[in-house]
């Protein structure tokens, strides 16, 4: 795996936005994966508790940008807001003790986005940027027992992506590196019939054959899309909840089986697969030049429900 230094191997590009999360926690949190408001690339290059230094990127520069006065995300304004990094609540009760300032992020790709976990193994059917949570090394407790991972992801509109593609945006990798035990999608899926590539697609585990599609929604665009998924690693189960902008999650499964065996560790970022590989999609994929694309993403965290526990209003 590679690590961030000052020759940094990779590119994810970060879009910060001035917001303040104001809702209550109402569960235990397993990890927060929240960038707090002081977040920079120095912060991004240690040891910063919230995402991993040395995983996964592609081979070029790390590069932060700060936006204070981004208009549609300031207070009032009626732009896009992640619910769980909330930038305008204007009505109250305001929970004070729990005044966390935290930013959404964007994860970019570029051409030169090539991830080599070694020397031989030079991933060039791929564009791929992702961010590991600093605390989830593939057998640690966010894997066991039953948890809910909370993401938001929205497009960015000067960095479109390539539809005639398909993209993984987060997934969970088993430890032993077989599976995604459940993968949020985007793009032409390969290998399937895509009616509308322009759809955010949540897939169970894909050894299964086929895949199961646990839940679809148009990708639409100035909207931050707000999942919930609740796993249950004794059952073997997943439950999808779902809302856009600042509304309170709704379900929009019953529990479902699916294998989500394997612990492992949660990707959130751009992965994108090149076209034609055949049975070497990893290495033989094509990838058309001049690649500027990113995913942007609000607030990144997971709750233990062992208890039943799920904050569907966060």
């Amino acid at each position: 795996m590679y690590s961030i230094m000052a020759s940094y191997h990779s590119l994810v590009s970060f879009l910060v936005m001035a917001t303040t999360l104001v809702a209550s926690q109402q569960c235990d949190l397993q990890f927060d994966g929240r960038v707090p408001s002081d977040f920079n690339a120095a912060t991004l290059n240690t040891d910063n508790g919230v995402f991993d230094p040395n995983n996964v990127f592609g081979q070029e520069v790390v590069r932060v940008k700060i936006f204070t006065n981004v208009n549609r995300v300031e207070p009032g304004l009626g732009g896009p807001t992640s619910r769980f990094t909330i930038i305008a609540r204007t009505q109250p009760p305001l929970d004070t003790d729990f005044d966390v300032g935290t930013i959404p992020i964007e994860v970019t790709i570029s051409d030169d986005s090539i991830f080599a976990p070694s020397a031989d193994n030079v991933q060039t059917g791929f564009r791929r940027a992702e961010l590991l949570i600093a605390s989830n090394d593939g057998t640690d407790a966010s894997t066991t027992g039953v948890k809910t991972l909370h993401f938001s992801v929205m497009k960015d509109a000067s960095r479109p992506l390539n539809l005639t593609h398909e993209y993984q945006l987060v997934f969970l990798e088993s430890n032993d590196f077989s599976t995604n035990q459940f993968v949020l999608k985007t793009g032409t899926i390969l290998g399937a019939d895509t009616a509308d590539p322009d759809t955010l697609q949540l897939f169970g585990n894909v050894n299964a054959n086929p895949p199961q599609t646990l839940f679809a929604t148009p990708f639409t665009e100035d909207v931050f899309h707000n999942f919930a998924v609740t796993l249950d690693f004794d059952a073997l189960t997943t439950q999808v909840f779902y809302s856009q902008d600042n509304d309170a999650l709704v379900a929009q499964t019953e529990t479902l089986a699916n294998d989500v065996s394997g612990q492992g560790q949660f990707h959130f970022g751009v992965l994108k697969k090149g076209l034609n590989g055949g049975d070497d999609i990893v290495k033989n994929g094509e990838q058309e030049q001049g690649i500027d694309e990113g995913i942007i993403f609000g607030g990144i965290f997971e709750e233990d429900s062992s208890s039943g526990c799920i904050s569907l209003s966060v």
